[in-house]
């Protein structure tokens, strides 16, 4: 028995047709959506590797059921540039080695992106650092993306639609 759910998927409606009601969000988007971005780390929710965004909020995909998202508006790492226009985020990642073996990336970027619209990253590095306990970095970058954060937060800041590149 099929179930069916309708999403829209970095900007896209997309209906999908879920042979099986456990799948989970992460599953989804890696094996059936060709979204391999969002990366599978400990599969348990701890590392925060597979954050997207769903419906503005960051979640961790490991978690969250596809059968539970009909209707959702579903953001991944793929979808937050803008043709050649980087995000923000992905530009201060850059912009202040807030990576090194790229692996954790994906959902680092995600979670800034959601901490920064949450409002409550403003530019204390303490509390950027509590706002992204949920994501880890096996490679120890955790100064550069701090400093990415920051950066990211008062460039957007400035240009509150986020499209500043």
């Amino acid at each position: 028995m099929s179930f069916q759910i309708t999403l829209t998927l970095n900007g896209t409606a997309r209906e999908i047709a879920l042979d099986d009601t456990r799948v989970t969000l992460l599953d989804l988007l890696r094996e059936r959506l060709e979204m391999p971005g969002t990366k599978k780390g400990c599969d348990r929710g701890q590392c925060g590797a597979c954050t997207v965004l769903v419906d503005g909020r960051r979640i961790n995909s490991c978690l969250t059921l596809a059968a539970t998202l009909d209707g959702a508006e579903v953001t991944t790492i793929e979808g937050l540039a803008r043709g050649d226009a980087l995000h923000p985020v992905q530009q201060a990642f850059i912009d202040n080695d807030g990576l090194q073996c790229g692996y954790c990336t994906p959902g680092q970027i995600m979670s800034a992106v959601g901490l920064i619209a949450e409002g409550t990253a403003g530019d204390d590095p303490e509390r950027i650092r509590e706002g992204m306990s949920g994501n880890i970095c096996r490679c120890a970058a955790y100064h550069g993306i701090t400093l990415a954060v920051r950066q990211a937060a008062r460039q957007m800041d400035n240009d509150p639609k986020g499209d500043a590149a």
